[in-house]
C-alpha cells in the first residue's frame, strides 16, 4: 500500500484572542485509481493533535506510534482480506510523500523554516539579506544562481533589482 500524508494545522478560535491549535495528519492511499484517491471517503485521519500550542518540536513524539505501525507494515506486513479473491494476503505499506505547508515541513523534517537559513535548498550557503525597512529576511533574487549559465535570466540582474521593479518586463 502506498500512502501519502497531508499535515496541517489551524487555530479554530483565530481572531478571538484564545491560543489553541489543532493539527492533523491525514493518510491518503494512492493504490486507488486517480479519480478515487482524493475523495473524502478514502482518506483517514492518522493523527489528531489539539492543544493550547502547536506541536512544533514535539511532532515526532506524537507521530511515533504511527511511524511504528508503518515500519511494522513495511518489515513484517499486515494480514489483510481481499474481497475480490476471497483470500488473505500480507499487505505491506510505505509512505511515498508528504503534502504540507512550510511550517509543517519544518516540523516533520526537523529543518529550520524561519530566519536566515530557511531555504531548504541553500542551507548554509544562503544569499539571503535583511530588508532595510522591515528588518525581515528576504531571498529575492537569490536563486538565479541555479539557472544554467546560458539562461537569459542568469546574468540579467536589472530584471530583478531596481530598474524594472514593479513594472512589467518588456519581452
Amino acid at each position: 500500500m502506498r500512502l501519502g500524508f497531508f499535515t496541517g494545522g489551524f487555530s479554530p478560535f483565530g481572531h478571538f484572542g484564545q491560543s489553541y491549535s489543532c493539527w492533523s495528519v491525514i493518510c491518503i492511499p494512492y493504490n486507488l485509481p486517480p479519480w478515487m484517491c482524493m475523495k473524502k471517503q478514502f482518506m483517514f485521519i492518522g493523527l489528531l493533535i489539539s492543544g493550547p500550542r502547536n506541536p512544533k518540536g514535539y511532532l515526532d513524539i506524537y507521530m511515533q506510534p504511527l511511524i511504528e505501525e508503518l515500519l511494522q507494515s513495511w518489515e513484517i506486513g499486515i494480514m489483510t482480506y481481499d474481497t475480490a479473491r476471497k483470500q488473505n494476503f500480507t499487505m505491506k505499506g510505505t509512505v511515498i510523500w508528504t503534502i504540507n505547508d512550510f511550517s509543517a515541513y519544518g516540523m516533520l523534517s526537523g529543518s529550520i523554516t524561519a530566519g536566515r537559513l530557511a531555504c531548504p535548498y541553500c542551507m548554509d550557503n544562503t544569499k539571503s539579506f535583511r530588508l532595510q525597512h522591515g528588518n525581515k529576511h528576504c531571498w529575492f533574487d537569490c536563486h538565479r544562481q541555479f539557472l544554467p549559465m546560458d539562461h537569459m535570466l542568469h546574468r540579467n540582474k536589472s530584471a530583478y533589482l531596481g530598474t524594472h521593479m514593479g513594472k512589467t518586463n518588456p519581452r
